[in-house]
């Protein structure tokens, strides 16, 4: 069964950092795509950076790309989000996901319950 546990969410001020951590099981890097997504209430969910199963590439939104990084740890069975020089805009619930390899393309199939970034400005 795959599940994940999120944490390191919080509430900090335009400029700061914040990482995200993601403990998760039931699967291995080697056959699932990793990520972080987020969503704001009344709009679409937006993924944020993923990392490809095949070749450990991995891409970031244009919105957070300079200021986001992803992390992976397939040893310790965790990834992070190392999140620098938050702005308001980036406020939201931030999910981690996995899914079978697809190079980040398809749609994640399982999902971690949340954590809560607020950036005040």
């Amino acid at each position: 069964e795959v599940q994940f546990v999120e944490s390191g969410g919080g509430l900090v001020q335009a400029g700061e950092s914040l990482t995200l951590s993601c403990a998760y099981s039931g699967f291995t890097l080697d056959d699932y795509d990793i990520g972080w997504f987020r969503q704001v209430p009344g709009k679409e969910r937006e993924a944020v950076s993923c990392v490809s199963a095949c070749d450990y590439s991995v891409v970031y939104a244009y919105s957070v790309k300079g200021r986001f990084t992803i992390r992976d740890d397939d040893r310790e069975k965790m990834v992070h989000l190392q999140m620098n020089n938050l702005q308001p805009e980036d406020t939201a619930v931030y999910y981690c996901a996995a899914g079978p390899y697809s190079d980040c393309q398809n749609e994640f199939t399982s999902w971690g319950q949340g954590t809560q970034v607020t950036v005040s400005s």
